[in-house]
């Protein structure tokens, strides 16, 4: 029997089951996500991902076993960690756009269905190449280094989705109707069909993830690749990627109003990223090469950080930003308004000197 098959039936069905059951049952009917149902579902969410990779840990002699559910939990873990990012993503296109609390969880069902069929595309090409080309490890892990430098010197600047270019080539292509929000993609009127601002933010948030997914992929094949091989296992990579952007939507019902107080997490997310850089390039090392007449001699020599030391140093480093974001809150900031209210008139000042 091909436990491989078998493993990916299983995790075929699971998602099918959850998404018809989803659908078709549970928000059959709009209605606002209550943070009591979406804490439920992420507990759920969860759950499934654990117990998926727990299945994977006893299967040694079928072609899984400790080393691949280790990979599977790093990925997983890095994966949404990374998707923390989304959420902010999510509640600035929900504002800008008008589409109401109803609607969001529509416009993000099918988002992370689309999600999944991309996340499919780019996950495969990624293995496939990876093992064709052994130097691709090098360009992800560089890409991931740069990507993870850049994020700690970010700022929180702001941008409206409605002026971005995706939008603009969007309306020159369908009619759009921005008075309409939801609850449904396409209107037709006098004959005409138009797109509604729930199908504008359905652009947007499949726009957004293929962004995401350029960092996100690399890190969880970083942690999946072997480097001597240069081979990932696909179901482990995807499933990890799938399960962790299938909770994600249940993750931002239940934190939108409280995930801007993770002030440092957007730091541990540049380190992870940083870390699993210098991890996938040094697991081929740095060789001595020649530029020219000029020899450079080995810059890196080659290394295997075993998998649990890179789920420790993940998740340690995720704790860590968590806890300090809780223990040192952000300063409110007083406006300049608040700051004359508070200052005592010019009589009384001078009559107090």
């Amino acid at each position: 029997m091909d436990f491989h098959l078998v493993m990916w039936i299983v995790f075929g069905a699971i998602i099918a089951i959850v998404l018809a059951l989803d659908l078709f049952v549970l928000h059959k009917d709009p209605h606002a996500v209550s943070v009591r149902e979406s804490m439920i579902w992420s507990c759920i969410w969860i759950a499934i991902a654990l117990g998926f990779g727990a299945a994977l840990w006893p299967l040694g002699e079928h072609g899984f076993g400790p080393v691949l559910a280790q990979q599977y939990l790093a990925g997983y873990v890095i994966e949404l960690a990374l998707s923390v990012d989304n959420l902010f993503v999510f509640a600035v296109i929900f504002a800008a756009l008008g589409i109401k609390r109803e609607h969001q969880h529509k416009l993000l069902f099918w988002g992370v269905f689309g999600a999944l069929v991309l996340r499919a595309i780019f996950i495969f090409t990624g293995v496939a190449l990876i093992e064709r080309f052994h130097w691709l490890m090098y360009f992800f892990g560089g890409l991931l280094i740069f990507t993870g430098i850049k994020l700690l010197f970010t700022g929180d600047k702001e941008v409206d989705p409605r002026k971005s270019l995706i939008v603009r080539a969007a309306s020159k292509v369908f009619p759009v109707k921005p008075e309409i929000s939801g609850p449904t993609f396409f209107v037709r009127e006098n004959g005409k069909r138009f797109v509604t601002m729930l199908f504008v933010g359905l652009i947007l948030v499949e726009f957004t993830d293929v962004l995401f997914a350029i960092d996100s992929i690399p890190a969880v094949l970083a942690v999946a690749v072997d480097p001597a091989t240069g081979k990932a296992d696909p179901l482990v990579v995807y499933s990890s990627n799938a399960f962790a952007i299938m909770g994600l939507r249940s993750l931002y019902f239940a934190l939108a109003g409280i995930i801007a107080a993770f002030r440092f997490l957007k730091y541990g997310l540049a380190i992870i990223l940083c870390f699993v850089g210098v991890k996938m390039v040094g697991g081929l090392g740095i060789p001595a090469f020649a530029v020219g007449s000029m020899q450079i001699p080995q810059l890196m020599p080659a290394f295997k950080l075993p998998i649990a030391a890179s789920l420790g140093i993940i998740g340690g480093v995720l704790a860590i930003t968590i806890l300090l974001s809780l223990l040192i809150p952000k300063k409110v900031e007083v406006s300049h308004a608040e700051k004359k209210l508070e200052e005592p008139p010019a009589e009384e000042s001078a009559a107090a000197s």
